[in-house]
């Protein structure tokens, strides 16, 4: 990681990198769809999920906090909700990436064993055309065409597997790691400003 990017944050006394994220209020955390939801089972606000996901790709893989400050600084009740909040939503956005990775690695599987079973019937009819001695144009079209389209899905399951498997793994590591996170709370130094009521996150 260079120097420079970990320059952009401050750090904890033991060397941590702090994620830093401003807001009003508790409330601008969440999503306003699920207003009634109780907090540890709301959605985040998308800014936000965006931001610390961000943040934590480019941090890499040094260890981080994230700390939040709001307008009033938010009782134990409240900072309990948070972290229980911002735990539990990457955790299930890891289980969503593991899910999706569950699909692609059965679709791949899929292609893989089509492509398998059609390659084995183009050999057995280009053996029989081999036997036959003097094939048709048609009968040779037909056996070149199985075995082209029994590589194209061999490939494709393994252009799949190759292409995708990483950026799930990835992901699914990243969502671990940000729910991993110690979240901390700053006493406001002053009233944040803005027009938004969306939350900012700073670095």
């Amino acid at each position: 990681m260079p120097k420079r990017i970990l320059d952009r944050y401050e750090q904890t006394s033991d060397g941590l990198v702090i994620v830093d994220v401003a807001a009003r209020r508790v409330e601008d955390l969440y999503e306003d769809f699920d207003k009634t939801a109780p907090y540890h089972k709301k959605d985040l606000d998308e800014d936000l999920a965006y931001y610390l996901t961000e943040c934590a790709r480019e941090i890499g893989q040094v260890r981080f906090v994230i700390r939040f400050m709001f307008e009033c600084y938010p009782s134990e009740e409240y900072m309990l909700r948070v972290r229980t909040s911002v735990q539990k939503f990457f955790i299930y956005q890891r289980e969503l990436e593991l899910g999706a990775m569950n699909k692609m690695l059965r679709t791949a599987a899929t292609l893989l064993v089509i492509g398998i079973i059609i390659l084995g019937i183009s050999l057995w009819v280009n053996h029989l055309l081999a036997v036959d001695g003097a094939p048709s144009f048609f009968k040779t079209v037909f056996a070149e065409g199985l075995t082209i389209v029994a590589w194209v899905s061999v490939w494709e399951a393994l252009a799949t597997f190759l292409l995708n498997g990483p950026q799930h793994l990835f992901l699914i590591k990243l969502y671990r790691k940000i729910a991993d996170a110690p979240v901390q709370f700053q006493q406001p130094s002053e009233p944040l400003s803005g027009g938004t009521d969306a939350p900012a996150g700073g670095r």
